[in-house]
């Protein structure tokens, strides 16, 4: 599968954030999964990214162009796509994945977490959503969503559309479980068309 990675890029992180973005990296190369990130080389997204493609595995980074200036951009990466907005920049993440795991992270990666699962919820896709979250950063935010669900603003399928776990190994059996085919690069598709 495709599996795209939503995490930190914030550099004031205990290292143990680090170490997890880079067992996940480790594992979904070693596991024969393709990467899909935010693209850039700081924090979790670069730990996840150097630790995939030092298991072996195929990378593609999206970026938006302003990130490109300031020299972050992870040009390592086997498919670097550089988009000209954050909103391009989550729009292609999208269409590129087959599933999607989300780490520890800050606002942006609740942003990026909040419109996946919406969009799951609304039926605009089911694949499958994974918080991978060792130390219980996001139990708060599990408390608010059933907190919402209590006072009517939420579905019971908002708890259906996504799975909570402790684990790399489970968070990676709960993707898989759920495995869709594996869509086409954009240099497959173009071949296709050609």
């Amino acid at each position: 599968m495709n599996i795209c990675v939503f995490c930190a890029s914030s550099m004031n992180i205990d290292r143990k954030y680090l170490d997890l973005a880079g067992n996940v990296g480790a594992e979904l190369a070693k596991r024969g999964h393709t990467l899909v990130s935010g693209g850039a080389t700081v924090s979790c997204m670069g730990a996840v990214t150097s630790a995939a493609r030092a298991a072996g595995g195929r990378t593609i980074g999206v970026i938006p162009q302003v990130l490109v200036d300031i020299e972050i951009a992870d040009e390592e990466s086997d498919e670097l796509v550089v988009t000209q907005d954050m909103r391009e920049r989550k729009g292609v993440m999208d269409a590129r994945s087959d599933a999607f795991l989300v780490l520890p992270g800050g606002i942006g990666t609740l942003e990026e977490l909040f419109e996946i699962w919406t969009a799951r919820v609304l039926g605009i896709h089911d694949r499958p959503l994974v918080i991978l979250d060792p130390w219980g950063l996001y139990e708060p935010l599990k408390t608010l969503v059933g907190t919402m669900y209590d006072q009517g603003f939420a579905r019971a399928d908002v708890f259906d559309a996504i799975s909570w776990t402790t684990t790399v190994e489970e968070a990676l059996a709960h993707l898989e479980a759920r495995a869709q085919p594996v869509r086409p690069s954009v240099a497959e598709l173009g071949e296709a068309a050609g």
